[in-house]
């Protein structure tokens, strides 16, 4: 076990420190993660992450080689210090499950202990919640936009070594048939996939001979790059070598629309009928969308994902809402800063269907449990009981979720273009 103690802020021991002294540190307190907005116009965000958080804070310890950097560094005083070393959550934690949909002020986790146990994990769950979920928001977009096409995730150079298997894991959340990363494949059994680059042809004399090693190597099921020179000579050296049973050939430059069609137009001509295209080359879900009534039969997307499309943080944030008062009671607290308010009380949250199983608001109840009137449905589900995990949900469960979350939007959920969330929010208070 690698401790995850101290993948967070200097900020989160201060604060302990001074609540230890002073007694706050035992009062029990609810903190809550949720976004505020949407970045870039989008309709609808993607929960991500809950089980990689899940992981981490199952190791989330202060060993002894945590508790002297922490006392060598003077971090935190020798009482702290021995809190930490016997630091275990204790508390319970309530959230939306990965691949459900969240939109502004959904509370996408919960999390019920006492100050102390609950403030020094914001940074670590944020860290995870902001990453993957914006990952995942982006790719439910890309796969929106490419229908029954398959889509590949292949963005790992594009990042940090662990984003880019933290980003895989989310891609494939949102319908991404495989990744090109292979300890994604490992961790997650997410499908792996890959063929060559253009150094493999160049490493060769000739096209032609870099051809020939593929398809004696890997069959002629392979996929052939076939733009390394001149792409229409590239197709026909693929179709002489690959011949009739030749799997696919890739594009990963110049107009690709055009290019496909040419290469279509070349490939069935030769009768490659059944040989795939897939196209690579700096796609997002706009370029993907573009690419609709193009013969193409699969797409390669790697650093538009890896960096959210655009918006490479979902906007969490970490607040307490609530706490023990003076007489035991629950107190709602909220922050009244100018543009950054929240809202006292802890919630709990359900979507709103019509008759029809249409989505058409996200009801949040403060203090209250919101009122179901029979076509609604619960979004929060328990993760964490007493400290002791109780969510275990697998990656294809995630897969289906988003896809039945998806289908209770309104139409106009799906547009790429900027507009305002797909359904309202709307605040109930008891």
């Amino acid at each position: 076990m690698v401790s995850t103690a101290l993948l967070t802020d200097h900020y989160e021991l201060t604060m302990l420190q001074a609540t230890l002294a002073d007694g706050t540190a035992e009062r029990r307190s609810v903190f809550e993660v949720f976004g505020r907005r949407f970045h870039g116009g989008r309709r609808f965000g993607v929960v991500a992450g809950t089980g990689r958080v899940l992981d981490a804070l199952a190791d989330f310890r202060f060993d002894p080689a945590e508790i002297e950097f922490l006392r060598s560094a003077r971090v935190v005083d020798e009482a702290t210090c021995d809190w930490l070393a016997d630091y275990r959550f204790t508390g319970d934690i309530w959230g939306y499950p990965e691949g459900e949909l969240w939109f502004p002020g959904s509370p996408v986790l919960r999390i019920d202990s006492t100050f102390g146990e609950g403030v020094i994990l914001e940074t670590l769950i944020l860290s995870i919640l902001n990453h993957d979920s914006a990952i995942a928001s982006a790719a439910a977009r890309m796969t929106l936009a490419a229908g029954d096409r398959p889509c590949i995730e292949m963005g790992t150079r594009r990042t940090h070594e662990e984003a880019a298997v933290a980003s895989a894991r989310a891609a494939y959340i949102c319908g991404f048939a495989a990744t090109s990363n292979l300890e994604a494949g490992r961790r997650y059994a997410i499908p792996t996939a890959g063929t060559a680059a253009h150094a493999f042809t160049l490493v060769h004399d000739t096209e032609r001979d870099a051809f020939a090693s593929q398809v004696a190597s890997l069959g002629a099921e392979t996929t052939l790059l076939v733009d390394t020179y001149d792409t229409p000579q590239g197709v026909a050296t693929a179709i002489e070598v690959g011949g009739a049973t030749l799997g696919g050939v890739r594009l990963d430059s110049g107009d690709l629309g055009d290019v496909a069609r040419t290469t279509r137009a070349q490939l069935d001509a030769a009768g490659n009928t059944d040989t795939k295209i897939t196209v690579t080359s700096d796609l997002d879900e706009y370029a993907i969308a573009a690419l609709a009534a193009a013969p193409v039969d699969g797409y390669g997307v790697g650093t538009s994902l890896v960096t959210g499309s655009g918006s490479p943080t979902s906007g969490f944030v970490y607040k307490l809402v609530a706490r023990e008062s003076s007489d035991g009671t629950m107190l709602g607290v909220a922050k009244k800063s100018k543009d950054k308010a929240s809202v006292g009380g802890r919630k709990t949250a359900l979507r709103r269907l019509n008759h029809k199983g249409v989505a058409e608001a996200e009801v949040i109840g403060i203090d209250i449990t919101p009122r179901d009137d029979g076509d609604d449905r619960e979004l929060m589900v328990p993760l964490v009981e007493q400290g002791k995990r109780v969510h275990d949900a697998t990656l294809h469960d995630a897969r289906e979720r988003l896809q039945a979350s998806l289908g209770e939007l309104p139409a106009a959920a799906r547009r790429l273009s900027k507009g305002d969330p797909a359904i309202p929010t709307i605040f109930e208070e008891g």
